[in-house]
């Protein structure tokens, strides 16, 4: 009984509750519907005053729209107004232009009549003055026993000759003048360059005898059948001659490394006694060792007494073979010292690089330790092999005109020059044959009789110098001077020859009168 009491007590409790919140809930949708129903209101009352103020706003900016398109209407139509003014000012200007050309062209047609009257006449003047210039020329020649033409040819001919007159004179006097200064400076240089210098004057000869001790060395070098002087040949490329020479064996052999190495073994065998063909190979094989070294050293030494630095393995090797070749009996290697050490001392006189002066003159004639095996002059295969190894365009290109190959284009290209011309062309550096000698002496006086107006020329100083002796009635003083250029012009072209060669043109007069 309390049970189902507190049951129905329960859903009571609940049925009420419900109710109680049901009513609240009313109540609350009742109050927020007044609220949403005000809200509404307002939203409309502003969309209404929104509204009126957008549409009062459009108003305004219509009508100012309005009226500035106004004021732009009004100012374009101002400028068309004042644009066609502009435009019938500008039409009436044209009209009185139009006018003005109208009447100058009346005027220059009437004076293109005149003028091509005044041309007619002109004409008939010219034809006129022609006529009369011809009748002159006709007598003038009839009178003077000439044409025109031979007598412009004589008068260009005098002027000609007039103008090469004063040229000529000022030229030697410039010539003369820059001649002075030039040669006392460079003989004070020369001088102290010569003077300065302290170097062996050492003239060799290529090797190519071997002395013998005996007789019966002839016959072990050739040994049984040959295989021995076979064996040699093919080892050191050389051609080993044995003839009736007493006691000596003869080399030849283009390359001179080639033949010292043969020269040197051929030896070695001589006293070692032990001459067979596994023998030869041993002894050469050691020798072009040893020469290699010896190459090497000369080369290093040669770079370290002139001070020069960061050459070319390959170069270095290059100036030792010099050791070994000979140029008119003057050692190249002992050349290309001397002239290194001239360039020095001139560079330093003249105030130039001395280091770079030197490595031109060591390297200039670094073409001739291998001119045996490449075609071409040597001074084109140095200039080559400078370049491949890395020397500089000055260097080369000093090289390349040591002996005028190309024209000298720097004062490092005339030290190197005069270096070589005073190391090759002092008293005794270098022999000739006779045979050479002598055909170079003829040689120079054949070219210079072959100048009109020379009657003779004499070679002296061992072909040095050459005086010239021309015809006082043929050549004038001033043309002596262009004769001497000419002639020594001439000689460059056409001959070779060490160091300078002077050319003196001799002119005099004589009047020879008898007294009876």
């Amino acid at each position: 009984m309390t049970v189902i009491i507190t049951i129905l007590i329960s859903i009571a409790a609940l049925f009420i509750g419900f109710s109680l919140s049901r009513f609240i809930q009313k109540k609350k949708v009742g109050e927020y519907e007044k609220i949403g129903r005000k809200i509404l209101e307002d939203a409309k009352k502003e969309a209404d005053v929104l509204i009126r103020e957008a549409s009062i706003q459009a108003k305004d900016a219509a009508i100012q729209a309005k009226n500035e398109l106004e004021q732009e209407i009004k100012s374009r139509r101002n400028e068309l107004q004042n644009v066609e003014r502009r435009l019938a000012q500008k039409e009436s200007n044209l009209d009185k232009k139009l006018e003005l050309i109208e009447k100058k062209e009346e005027e220059l047609s009437k004076k293109e009549r005149e003028l091509q009257s005044k041309q007619s006449s002109l004409d008939r003047k010219i034809n006129e003055y022609d006529s009369l210039i011809q009748k002159e020329k006709d007598m003038l020649q009839k009178i003077a026993g000439m044409t025109s033409e031979e007598a412009k040819k004589i008068l260009m001919q005098k002027m000609e000759d007039e103008a090469r007159y004063e040229a000529i004179k000022i030229c030697k006097k410039i010539e003369e003048d820059a001649r002075e200064k030039a040669d006392k400076k460079a003989k004070e240089i020369i001088a102290q360059s010569i003077q300065r210098y302290a170097g062996e004057y050492v003239g060799e000869d290529t090797v190519s005898t071997v002395p013998l001790p005996n007789e019966e060395m002839k016959g072990r070098i050739i040994g049984r059948e040959g295989r021995n002087i076979r064996a040699l040949e093919a080892a050191t490329g050389v051609d080993i001659i044995i003839d009736d020479t007493p006691e000596a064996v003869i080399l030849s052999c283009f390359n001179p490394v080639r033949r010292e190495v043969a020269r040197i073994a051929i030896e070695r065998l001589i006293t070692d006694g032990r001459i067979h063909p596994a023998r030869i190979e041993e002894i050469v094989s050691k020798v072009a060792m040893e020469m290699e070294d010896k190459i090497k050293e000369a080369g290093e030494q040669a770079v370290f007494d002139l001070g020069i630095h960061n050459v070319h393995p390959e170069l270095v090797k290059l100036i030792g073979r010099l050791k070994f070749r000979s140029s008119y009996a003057q050692n190249v290697y002992q050349h290309s010292l001397e002239v290194a050490f001239i360039c020095g001392i001139i560079a330093a006189e003249l105030k130039m690089n001395i280091k770079e002066a030197k490595r031109a003159g060591l390297l200039h004639d670094i073409g001739k330790a291998v001119d045996h095996e490449i075609e071409g002059s040597h001074a084109a295969i140095g200039a080559d092999l400078a370049k491949k190894y890395g020397e500089s365009d000055s260097i080369v290109h000093s090289i390349l005109a040591h002996h005028e190959d190309v024209e000298a284009t720097s004062i490092l290209d005339v030290i190197v020059q005069a270096a070589d011309a005073l190391s090759g062309a002092r008293p005794g550096a270098r022999r000739e044959m006779l045979e050479t000698y002598v055909k170079r002496l003829e040689e120079l006086e054949r070219i210079s009789n072959s100048f009109p107006g020379v009657e003779k020329s004499y070679a002296i100083q061992a072909g040095r110098e050459i005086r010239i002796v021309v015809s006082s009635e043929k050549i004038s003083d001033e043309q002596t001077y262009i004769l001497s250029k000419d002639i020594a012009k001439k000689i460059e072209s056409d001959l070779s020859y060490p160091g300078q060669i002077k050319i003196v043109v001799i002119r005099e007069t004589r009047a020879v009168e008898y007294a009876k």
